[in-house]
């Protein structure tokens, strides 16, 4: 076990890195005149027929009442489209509209190669044991906030 002292160095680490890798990846998607929210649930929706809200938020791990503006701002820009469920008419369906899937299939695999840029000087292994940490300290985190075994099942 770490010691407290290196506690702070260590979420300083991590909190910075968090900034810095959202403003990485903001740089490829604001010349699209998106958020990042916003091109998460385009990138979300993209090899889909649409999905329900409350397994969008899940996906895009956008909180449900920022994700009801985030898709209102999309639908404003005829990017998204919710519809009602064929299978359960009180429910909805978000779905890209042409001009979103158009946007997904133009800039998804750029976007994909600007961020694993950033795995550049890692050999697979280091980015495997990257991962490993990442769901260790995840589950460490949803632990300590008291989540439920079930809870914790449906994070992996």
């Amino acid at each position: 076990m770490s010691s407290v002292s290196t506690f702070p160095t260590v979420l300083r680490q991590l909190l910075r890195t968090h900034q810095a890798f959202l403003s990485y990846a903001a740089r490829h998607v604001h010349p699209l005149d998106l958020t990042l929210p916003q091109y998460d649930v385009i990138i979300s929706l993209g090899n889909t027929k649409g999905m329900q809200p409350k397994k969008l938020g899940e996906e895009t791990l956008i909180t449900k009442g920022t994700l009801t503006g985030v898709v209102r701002r999309l639908e404003d820009k005829g990017l998204v489209e919710r519809l009602a469920s064929k299978k359960d008419g009180r429910s909805q369906i978000i779905r890209l509209t042409e001009a979103g899937r158009a946007i997904y299939e133009q800039t998804f695999p750029d976007h994909l190669t600007h961020i694993n840029r950033l795995f550049d000087d890692y050999a697979a292994e280091e980015v495997s044991k990257l991962e490993a940490d990442l769901v260790r300290l995840h589950q460490a985190i949803l632990t300590a906030r008291g989540d439920s075994a079930e809870e914790l099942a449906d994070e992996f």
